[in-house]
């Protein structure tokens, strides 16, 4: 963007010297930063002055066409909306972390045989939760090690409450059946309250208890139940021996490291979580716009950005020093707890951030090594096309089985690497099933109508899963719509559809190129197409097996509105009619042994 004069010196003199947000606007209007300021008129005025900015912020400043301001009552308050307009306008030359969804927790219900399951979202009193952990691979596997040393239930209520006989996981030893009645719930609860205790981080209290019932079922000659008793321990010690940290101690802190590439223009952010005084994971984050910033001023963007309007732990470790003492203020008044922010830890606390700064070192250069790798195979699909200033490609992929369910995907690909959250899916209808060339051609006039109209970016490249026919629409299409300036790859399967054997259709010669199943170029393409081709199967699946939930019961003849509502008021929905044995089925008022085979052998 050429740059715009903007007397910024004349417009400070305007400005209140009072607390508030600023809003740095270029000649098209859009916010390119945000920040904060406990004096509005010395904040501002400082971007002008002729000396002491860096590079970066040199360019940003010669792109300012305009400030707006929102004064606010305390600098609290003003790091608040920062942060809000930082989330909502994504301006281009503010320090932007990623914005997950919320962090999943591990959920014991208090259902009278409560229930492990894996739960995101609003927290209910109602219920126990442990986490948050840094991602939903740690609960599941926490479920599952749970299942295997207590025998927690994990089924939804629906199926618990209308089984006749155990499941397959009571088969296995994962659950001690409470839906049959095969253990009593006392018995249950004792093994909830051993669970809580273990999430909790007293694992040497959950020893000494099941060690004492070893003894007792053992002094009277209940060898079966003090073997039960005595693989609990087992197990419990091998998880011991494999938590890679534990304070011994139930503390939980977050502890954040940074790291920096060698060049500054990388950047690292690790997180690691301890809950109870247990290492639950870690997580790293790669900020976009951090170039040239100086690692303090990093750090107190994660955890501004990370934290207000989340779940804090008391404490949070910090790898660097920042300006604590509003954030500390801010989120001890928002989570209801004193939070206390340190840069000077000892001992165990030490050791955490330690590890994660190396967690954040490895992280990084393994980002780096990848976005080499990727920058090779970018540089050499341009070199075949022809392509040089090729950065941008989108991919579409048609997904359905025998005409039903039809989705495109649209997968982008961009500044080397896939960027999930400009995906797209189109559901295709009005066609002929199973007509892929008239579902193209649907996915390609509704993806890039709005884009003609200047509504959004155009790719450099379009790949088109599919061969010359698929090519030929897909041509006709940009043509239709004038934007037959940008080029056409199909991606046409090869022999016995091997991976290694594709073509590449390009329009503007006869003969299809083939190249070395070990090109960069071809990685790179294989990469995009089969993105493109997992994201339209997965949307093809749901919405094939939303459909057939829907219908299965109503296309089984014998079955009435009548029939069909007392085998969902039975079983608690479609999930439990389907988990039903014929004898289950046969049990349900209206429901003979032959219906009942029939609707088995039908929804299986």
């Amino acid at each position: 963007m050429p740059e715009v004069y903007f007397d910024g010196k004349a417009f400070v003199l305007t400005l209140p010297v009072q607390p508030g947000v600023y809003r740095m606007l270029n000649a098209a209007g859009d916010v390119i930063y945000v920040g904060k300021a406990i004096d509005l008129r010395k904040r501002v005025s400082s971007y002008f002055q002729k000396s002491g900015l860096s590079p970066r912020i040199q360019l940003m400043v010669s792109q300012i066409a305009g400030i707006e301001t929102t004064v606010t009552r305390s600098e609290a308050e003003a790091l608040l909306l920062e942060n809000n307009l930082i989330k909502s306008l994504a301006p281009r030359y503010n320090i932007l972390f990623r914005d997950d969804k919320s962090y999943p927790y591990l959920l014991l219900t208090g259902h009278t045989f409560p229930r492990l399951a894996f739960y995101r979202g609003a927290l209910d009193s109602r219920h126990q939760y442990f986490g948050p952990f840094p991602n939903a691979g740690v609960v599941k596997s926490s479920i599952q090690l749970l299942q295997k040393v207590f025998r927690l239930r994990t089924c939804e209520n629906s199926v618990f409450d209308h089984r006749t006989r155990p499941c397959l996981l009571y088969q296995i030893k994962r659950c001690s059946a409470p839906c049959v009645g095969i253990i009593a719930r006392e018995t249950y609860q004792e093994d909830v309250r051993s669970a809580t205790l273990f999430l909790q981080g007293k694992q040497d209290e959950v020893l000494k208890m099941i060690e004492q019932k070893m003894f007792a079922a053992s002094d009277r000659q209940d060898y079966e139940q003090a073997a039960l008793f005595r693989d609990q321990m087992q197990a419990l010690r091998k998880i011991q021996e494999k938590q890679f940290v534990d304070s011994g101690r139930a503390l939980d802190a977050d502890v954040i490291a940074c790291a920096t590439g060698a060049d500054g223009h990388a950047v690292a952010v690790n997180l690691v979580m301890i809950r109870s005084g247990r290492h639950l994971g870690d997580k790293t984050f790669f900020p976009q716009n951090a170039h040239e910033e100086d690692i303090s001023t990093v750090l107190e963007a994660f955890v501004t950005q990370h934290y207000l309007n989340r779940s804090v732990p008391p404490l949070i470790i910090l790898g660097h020093k920042i300006r604590v003492t509003l954030l500390q203020k801010l989120l001890s008044e928002q989570s209801g707890h004193k939070v206390v922010l340190t840069t000077s830890p000892i001992g165990d606390r030490r050791k955490w951030l330690d590890m994660a700064a190396e967690n954040a070192q490895l992280a990084l250069q393994q980002m780096l090594t990848r976005q080499a790798s990727q920058e090779d195979r970018l540089q050499a699909l341009q070199e075949v096309l022809n392509l040089p200033g090729l950065m941008r490609i989108e991919c579409f992929d048609i997904s359905h089985t025998m005409g039903e369910a039809a989705i495109a995907s649209c997968v982008v690909y961009d500044r080397f690497a896939m960027r999930n959250g400009e995906y797209r899916r189109y559901n295709i209808t009005g066609i002929t099933p199973g007509d892929d060339y008239a579902a193209m051609r649907n996915a390609l006039q509704r993806r890039y109508a709005k884009i003609a109209m200047e509504e959004g970016k155009l790719p450099d490249l379009i790949l088109i899963d599919g061969g010359k026919g698929q090519i030929r629409v897909a041509n006709e299409v940009m043509i239709e719509l004038g934007l037959n300036d940008i080029p056409l790859v199909g991606v046409a399967k090869g022999e016995a559809r091997k991976p290694g054997l594709e073509q590449l259709i390009l329009p503007w010669q006869d003969d299809a190129l083939h190249l070395p199943d070990d090109h960069p170029a071809l990685h790179l393409i294989q990469q995009i197409r089969d993105e493109a081709h997992r994201f339209a199967i997965q949307g093809h699946r749901a919405k094939r097996g939303k459909t057939r939930r829907i219908s299965t019961l109503e296309q089984i003849s014998g079955i009435g509105a009548r029939r069909r509502q007392s085998l969902l008021t039975r079983f608690g929905g479609l999930k439990g009619v389907k988990n039903a044995s014929v004898e289950e089925l046969q049990q349900t008022e209206g429901i003979s042994r032959a219906l009942a085979e029939k609707i088995y052998r039908e929804l299986r």
